[in-house]
């Protein structure tokens, strides 16, 4: 009698059958390996070094400027001369600001988009209130719009009195301020297809029309940077304006100024309390800065 194993077995042969599929076997899955090794070390001392040099020096301004009580704190704040260097350098700063935006952005086109004579000078001027010290562009912007500068003598017949001035405030920090708009369009700028602009001049948009519709929402993320730095730089500067303020109380007497002058008397509970004040007012008016240029972002990523 013949097995039908045997049989089976050459018939598997001979139809090239194979054998069924073997159990699979659960692999340990590797993950990645991280770039920086020890992620909770570098974590914890990320966390130390931002404690002590943002977290506790400003947790110690908040609990040093009630050392005499709210009552002493309120009253320094609403003080008349304090409200209105408040006023003074939170104005001057937004204004300054808002013209390095749009001055900025025609700075940062023409640097761009034109080729043109002595362009790498231009260019490195930009930088140059990055590498000034802010006291000596202060010296040299009284200098020249004093009423015996060379500028100011000129304005003068005019009725434009800048030095000693808020008007002379505002140029301080717009001095200081352009760079940081000019360099942060500049890359998006150079990053901008051009092709998409000929499209437009295509369909029949005017130049205008292009500008408006087509590169500006590219560019609103950018200016709104721009614009938030210029302000944070601007609005707690005190070497290139104390000198063409004029430092009247009242009326060209910025904020900064007020603390040393408190800083000096040893109120350092009334210098805090403004310090306070000039932190939470800069703080909220960052997060909205912020929180447009997301609400730009995200419209312009969704056309």
């Amino acid at each position: 009698m013949v097995s039908s194993a045997a049989p089976s077995a050459e018939l598997g042969k001979v139809t090239g059958s194979v054998p069924g599929p073997r159990p699979k076997t659960r692999r340990a899955v590797r993950r990645p390996r991280p770039v920086i090794p020890g992620f909770g070390l570098t974590l914890g001392y990320t966390m130390l070094y931002l404690s002590l040099i943002i977290l506790i020096p400003l947790s110690a301004t908040f609990i040093r400027s009630l050392d005499s009580g709210w009552g002493h704190f309120w009253a320094v704040v609403t003080a008349p001369r304090v409200v209105a260097s408040l006023r003074l350098s939170f104005g001057a700063a937004l204004l300054a600001a808002a013209v390095n935006a749009v001055f900025g952005l025609v700075i940062a086109w023409v640097l761009v988009r034109y080729r043109f004579p002595f362009k790498r000078l231009i260019d490195a001027m930009v930088d140059l209130p990055f590498a000034l010290p802010t006291a000596v562009a202060g010296i040299a912007l009284t200098a020249l719009y004093a009423p015996n500068g060379w500028l100011g003598r000129a304005l003068q017949p005019l009725g434009i009195h800048v030095a000693f001035t808020p008007l002379g405030v505002v140029i301080a920090l717009i001095f200081i301020g352009l760079p940081f708009v000019v360099r942060t369009l500049q890359p998006v700028l150079e990053e901008l297809d051009r092709e998409v602009e000929q499209a437009a001049a295509t369909l029949g948009a005017s130049e205008w029309q292009t500008f408006a519709r087509v590169i500006l929402p590219a560019l609103w993320p950018a200016m709104l940077t721009g614009f938030a730095l210029a302000f944070a730089r601007a609005v707690g500067e005190y070497g290139s304006v104390i000198f063409i303020a004029g430092n009247m109380p009242m009326k060209s007497e910025i904020a900064p100024l007020l603390i040393i002058t408190k800083l000096e008397q040893y109120d350092y509970s009334g210098a805090t309390a403004i310090a306070v004040v000039m932190l939470v007012l800069s703080f909220a008016l960052m997060l909205g800065i912020n929180a447009l240029q997301s609400w730009a972002s995200t419209r312009h990523g969704a056309a």
